[in-house]
Order: C-alpha cells, then sequence, then structure tokens
C-alpha cells in the first residue's frame, strides 16, 4: 500500500510517499518554511512523486496531519488532502500533532506529549504504552502551574513544550514541533479520525460584526 502524508501543521511543510508493506518511504521533503505553505505545498509534492519514479494512480490512502497547531497551515494541509482524496477517489484519514509525536517515542510506561501553542500556552496529551491515548487533547496554561494538570503517573513529557510544562519529567530529545512525516503516514492508514481541523481552542483571528454587511432579504435585479 502506499500512502501519500501530508503534513503542515507547524512552520514545517512535510510529504512524503510511504510504502507501508516495506515500512519505508519511498521519496520525502520536509521544509521549515515558517510560512507560506500554501504556495510551496503542491509544488513539493509533485518533485515527491518525481522522486519515487511513480505517478499519482499508485497512491492508495492518503494521510494528513490535523493539528493542533498553526490554524492557517492546518487549513492548507487538510484542504490539499482533502482535494487529492477526492480527485483520486481514495480513503483518507486524519492523525493528530500529538499523535504522531506519540508514534515517535517508544515507551513502555505512561507519558504525555505537550507543544509550544503561543499566548503562553502549551497543546497536551497523555498516553498509554505503545502511544494509545489516554484522553483528548487539551491546553495548558504555562503559568498557573502547568506540571498539576499531567497527573504524576505519566513519568514522562515528551515534544517542544516539554520542559515548559514539567522540567523534571522532560526528555529533551524530542523538541520537534511535529512528529516526522514517515510516521503521520504510518499511523493514517490505521486512523479512523475524520480529515477535519482540530484547533484544540478558537483561532486568534475573529470577525468584526460590527463591520458585518446585512444580509439582502431580496433577490439583486
Amino acid at each position: 500500500m502506499i500512502v501519500l502524508a501530508i503534513d503542515t501543521a507547524s512552520s514545517f511543510c512535510s510529504t512524503c510517499l510511504y510504502d507501508v508493506d516495506k515500512q519505508a518511504a519511498l521519496a520525502r521533503q520536509s521544509v521549515d518554511l515558517g510560512r507560506g505553505h500554501a504556495e510551496h505545498l503542491l509544488g513539493m509534492i509533485d518533485e515527491v512523486m518525481a522522486a519515487a519514479g511513480t505517478d499519482y494512480d499508485a497512491i492508495d490512502h492518503i494521510a494528513v496531519c490535523i493539528g493542533p497547531g498553526s490554524f492557517t497551515g492546518i487549513r492548507v494541509g487538510v484542504a490539499a488532502a482533502r482535494g487529492f482524496a477526492l480527485a483520486l477517489n481514495k480513503p483518507i484519514a486524519g492523525v493528530t500533532t500529538l499523535q504522531a509525536i506519540a508514534g515517535d517515542y517508544a515507551a513502555n510506561a505512561p507519558f504525555a506529549v505537550a507543544i509550544k501553542a503561543g499566548r503562553g500556552q502549551a497543546f497536551a496529551q497523555c498516553f498509554g504504552v505503545h502511544a494509545s491515548p489516554h484522553n483528548d487533547p487539551f491546553s495548558i496554561n504555562l503559568e498557573t502551574e502547568p506540571d498539576k494538570l499531567i497527573e504524576p503517573r505519566f513519568s514522562k513529557i515528551i515534544g517542544n513544550a516539554a520542559e515548559l510544562v514539567d522540567a523534571n519529567r522532560s526528555v529533551p530529545s524530542m523538541d520537534g514541533p511535529t512528529g516526522a512525516i514517515e510516521t503521520v503516514a504510518r499511523l493514517g492508514v490505521q486512523s479512523t479520525t475524520p480529515p477535519s481541523p482540530l484547533y484544540v481552542r478558537a483561532a486568534d483571528a475573529k470577525i468584526a460584526q460590527g463591520f458585518a454587511l446585512p444580509r439582502q432579504s431580496e433577490p439583486i435585479r
């Protein structure tokens, strides 16, 4: 089975073509863009397909990282993945950022994932052994005793906000904003999560209601 994986939920724009049977990427790209995912993603996918020496008909499944993370980045990745799924008539599934990071971490004891979310917050989720989810993703206020929001039995905390949450339980080597794109592909095959954005908190941008135009009650002639 060949999986096209897409992750634009952070500053990184990542994609790969993954062979499930061989458990390896046929080709991959991952670039820390900061912004501009929409302008680069489709070109990167074309380059990955060319590097793998195959065409789009070979794709059997599509996996996309649905967040939490960058509000705009998540929307870019999900929209692109849905477009490919519709055009190719292939199944698609979502993988969360926190699941992907957990999937990269081999653990024989319960642990938690925490990633930076801006505004003095972190996104977090707790996992059991073999990265099985213990709860739903949630946000942490880093200024109000964040360590108390993750139970002590989750002895390790990974992710780029781990030290901010609890330095005593943090795993320094796990400092990336997302999991490996290959992990998104691998987990996407097993996932039953819809390819819909996962934000955890409301977007920073708000519609200015005072400037909204009145609804047109009669058709314009």
